[in-house]
């Protein structure tokens, strides 16, 4: 039975969870209280891949507090060896009496043999109090392992007529100063950034998150199987923000081997896959540490990847102008609908409004 308190407090550690938003991949967000006779004694957070966990931190805290009381964790205790040890040998020795779970951990290493460990030696525990919230806060990391690859968020601006731009080939900006800067927000959470070729050869963006500070570095990943971006292109000068990441083919390199190696020079990292394929590219991803993965563009990578079907949210920033017949249309010949998707979220971001809504449902 959850009662309200359970709830209170596991909403106290989901907060603490949120902190190490941007910092944990490829882990987990976890957080974690430790409540004695009804007095909060211990508090954590996991705040980066290699540092302690949630529940370390939060029993360290309490001290010999801990001995009886009971631990509020967002995500199973783990109970394998990583870059740490196993939680739920902590856990036992510090003498909890008892530990509520949001959800089970979906790591195959895990996946409810913590909470069978605690149980077999003595420790009551119980299951699913805020599991929604649990689960909906870890998204990307349950993405990656029920799925084998990153949470994807396609993102574009569009007009009132659903146009991306004025014409073919032509830069147009659309977001106000407001919208802009939530994207930059944005930036600064997630693991990576995709584009596709033509719009590094179109807006030649430098992709990284400004006026934010980011805990880990940003990958910048170009979809370009002909190897078209140029060694002058402004991304290339950012290498101090995080690697840039081309994912061509084999046929590239053999066609283009001095394309290939000029990028390389110049500090691209290049990801050379079998064939052409957005669902073999984006599971290469995971070797980078790419959990979250934000596609900004452009038409045709957005459409790829939704016709198939790893699309997990689309947020779209819709500017109060229209474009007009001769605009490059978003999303052509998809059947793509924002009506059937779930909910729609909206935010005012000064003269734009976004749109957000779920493809899969985290629930």
């Amino acid at each position: 039975m959850v009662k309200e308190s359970d709830e209170a407090l596991m909403d106290m550690a989901l907060a603490l969870a949120a902190q190490g938003q941007g910092g944990t991949t490829p882990n987990p967000m976890v957080g974690a209280v430790v409540v004695q006779r009804g007095q909060v004694v211990g508090r954590g957070f996991h705040r980066r891949a290699g540092r302690p966990h949630a529940e370390v931190e939060a029993l360290e805290e309490a001290g010999d507090a801990a001995r009886g009381a009971t631990l509020y964790c967002t995500l199973e205790p783990c109970c394998h060896t990583g870059r740490t040890g196993p939680c739920v040998e902590v856990v036992l020795r510090a003498g909890v009496r008892e530990v509520v779970v949001g959800v089970e951990d979906p790591d195959s290493r895990v996946s409810g043999r913590g909470i069978e460990f605690l149980r077999t030696r003595g420790v009551l525990v119980r299951v699913g109090v805020r599991r929604k919230e649990a689960t909906r806060l870890n998204e990307a990391f349950f993405t990656v392992r029920r799925h084998g690859r990153p949470f994807v968020t396609i993102k574009a601006a569009v007009s009132l007529d659903g146009r991306i731009a004025e014409a073919p080939g032509r830069r147009t900006a659309l977001s106000g100063p407001s919208a802009l800067a939530h994207v930059h927000s944005r930036r600064g959470k997630v693991d990576a950034i995709a584009v596709g070729s033509e719009t590094v050869l179109v807006d030649d963006p430098m992709l990284t998150a400004r006026g934010v500070v980011r805990q880990r570095p940003l990958v910048r990943v170009l979809f370009d199987t002909r190897l078209r971006t140029p060694v002058g292109a402004r991304v290339l000068s950012t290498l101090d923000a995080g690697p840039v990441l081309v994912i061509t083919t084999e046929t590239a390199i053999g066609r283009w081997p001095e394309r290939a190696e000029a990028l390389r020079r110049a500090g691209a990292t290049l990801k050379a896959l079998p064939s052409r394929g957005v669902v073999a590219a984006l599971e290469q991803l995971l070797e980078f540490d790419v959990s979250d993965l934000l596609i900004e563009g452009g038409a045709a990578l957005h459409r790829g990847s939704w016709l198939a079907g790893v699309v997990d949210r689309v947020q779209l920033y819709v500017c109060p102008i229209k474009l007009g017949s001769t605009g490059v249309p978003w999303m052509k010949g998809t059947g793509f609908s924002m009506a059937g998707l779930g909910p729609i979220r909206t935010n005012i971001l000064g003269k734009d409004v976004l749109l957000e809504a779920d493809v899969q449902r985290f629930d």
